[in-house]
């Protein structure tokens, strides 16, 4: 894969912890060439500090929001700047592996999709107890994107096991006619019916996982889950562009 050229869009907000970490982990990837797209999406935490500090010199391309705008509005702003064959999402937490870019990245370089998710599911070696006590707040939200992969499966027809992961991968033209619109979350919704509207088959490999809880920077709560729906239904069935 060393002629294999991947744009690495890395969306930010309130990330001090583990900016500098994951673009380390992202350099030591050594088999492909790299485009890295910082978006720091208004960060109020230092994350900017360190970005303006340490990062000039290891990301190809660094985008301020002037305002929070939401994780979808900071891989907006980016695609103008995309130069690689193919594009992926990296999330600024250490919940995903660069590790896994090559596994990903194998189907496309294949020419056997357009699209491949990195999925959280596929693999997974251990039950999950729902009924736990201690670990409910984990259970929920795993319970919650089982219940949305469900839904968005019926809708979409697709027979995914993953529709949230962050660890999107495309082909870079396929990225950009997608003429992305959601600005939050909604980002994963509007991609992963916006594929099943144009019939276009999406491959799962496995990934490796190390979830945040919500004291650790955790983001997603529940009314992410319904603005989900509400966009699956949307561009299903009221706006299909």
């Amino acid at each position: 894969m060393k002629n294999t050229y991947l744009t690495i869009i890395i969306p930010c907000f309130n990330e001090k912890d583990t900016i500098l970490k994951i673009i380390k982990k992202i350099h030591s990837i050594k088999k492909i060439k790299k485009q890295i797209i910082l978006i720091d999406d208004y960060s109020n935490d230092g994350t900017r500090k360190l970005i303006t500090k340490y990062l000039r010199k290891k990301v190809d391309k660094i985008i301020f929001h002037k305002k929070n705008m939401g994780k979808g509005a900071a891989i907006i702003s980016s695609i103008k700047f995309i130069k690689g064959d193919f594009v992926i999402i990296q999330d600024a937490d250490l919940e995903y592996n660069p590790n896994d870019y090559l596994k990903l990245l194998d189907p496309l370089v294949k020419k056997k999709s357009k699209i491949v998710y990195g999925s959280r599911v596929l693999g997974r070696n251990k039950g999950i107890n729902f009924l736990s006590i201690k670990d409910f707040k984990k259970n929920f939200r795993i319970m919650g994107n089982f219940f949305l992969t469900l839904f968005s499966n019926l809708i979409n027809k697709q027979s995914l096991t993953d529709v949230h992961t962050c660890y999107k991968v495309f082909e870079k033209n396929f990225f950009l006619s997608l003429n992305l619109k959601e600005k939050g979350f909604s980002f994963c919704p509007e991609v992963t019916t916006k594929i099943s509207n144009r019939l276009i088959h999406i491959i799962e490999v496995p990934i490796s996982y190390n979830g945040r809880e919500f004291k650790d920077g955790k983001k997603i709560g529940l009314k992410d889950a319904f603005s989900a729906i509400f966009t699956i239904i949307k561009y299903k069935y009221l706006n299909k562009n």
